[in-house]
């Protein structure tokens, strides 16, 4: 970092899928650490794909952190001696991440922020526009889409096919689940569902 702000500030890594939002957060943490300087790393309970006690990135670096139920208890839970509070996946938390992140970098810490900015309907995920707004620092990241090209969103697939808009916004998964896709790859089925979700899933259609 070519300078540093008067007090705390706010960080945000955001882009798709398989962009490496999560890797970056792993690397600016060590440097972190490595400047040991006191350092906290929470996610979301909810996010058990690959660790349930560390981020983990697509690429299968991992690092130990606190899994939290929601920003009160990711409150709670900071020590008074941290400087660097990471958070990642942030789109999982409400809204209340925003106020307690502002709260944090007002504190003089340091506040690192991954997270999915679209939702597969390529529609801004919870939390993530308002932390975007009030970041000192934003660095989106794209992906690799099929065709190629930068992908910029994530594509859900339900047996193989797009999901359609009125599906669940939060449905946590992988590679099996989603893909990266560019703008114009990336399709949300919308309209009258012609096949009920659970019959998609289960048939594998």
């Amino acid at each position: 970092m070519p300078f540093e702000f008067g007090g705390g500030w706010i960080e945000v890594v955001a882009g798709p899928m398989f962009s490496g939002k999560s890797e970056e957060l792993i690397r600016r943490v060590t440097r972190a650490m490595i400047a040991r300087q006191p350092v906290q790393v929470f996610k979301p309970l909810i996010d058990d794909r690959y660790d349930a006690v560390a981020v983990a990135s697509h690429a299968g670096r991992t690092l130990r952190a606190e899994a939290v139920a929601d920003p009160e208890d990711l409150r709670v839970r900071i020590d008074p001696v941290t400087r660097v509070v990471a958070i990642d996946e942030a789109q999982f938390f409400g809204d209340g991440l925003v106020e307690l992140v502002v709260e944090l970098a007002d504190r003089g810490r340091r506040v690192i922020v991954a997270g999915l900015d679209l939702d597969f309907r390529g529609v801004p995920f919870g939390p993530m526009p308002a932390l975007l707004a009030e970041a000192e620092i934003v660095e989106k990241l794209t992906a690799i889409c099929r065709c190629g090209k930068a992908a910029t969103r994530t594509q859900r697939l339900i047996g193989g096919h797009p999901a359609h808009e009125d599906d669940p916004v939060i449905l946590v998964g992988a590679a099996e689940a989603y893909e990266p896709r560019c703008r114009a790859c990336h399709v949300v089925l919308r309209g009258a569902r012609s096949t009920p979700l659970f019959t998609q899933a289960a048939a594998g259609t």
